[in-house]
């Protein structure tokens, strides 16, 4: 699963700063990924500013709109704005 592997990368990133980690059992921790999602997938990210090789980002985007999709499909009332 795409999603579950997302929210565990970010929640070992996040754990560096001693951040809380996300749990999608609670609904705003799910927005609080959609707005990762959102923001990994506008272009500045995605293409690391038209630094990644076309390969990476097409992979990236796959990758991140599958993630968005199961995100969609577990709780439908969660927000996104550059996924569609």
């Amino acid at each position: 699963m795409s999603l579950q592997k997302y929210v565990a990368d970010k929640n070992r990133f996040h754990a560096m700063f001693n951040a809380p980690a996300v749990d999608l059992s609670y609904a705003s921790d799910r927005q609080k990924v959609a707005d990762w999602l959102d923001s990994d997938l506008s272009p500045e990210c995605l293409t690391c500013d038209g630094e990644r090789p076309r390969a990476q980002v097409a992979a990236r985007y796959k990758m991140l709109t599958k993630a968005a999709r199961e995100l969609v499909a577990l709780d439908p009332s969660v927000k996104f704005y550059e996924f569609a």
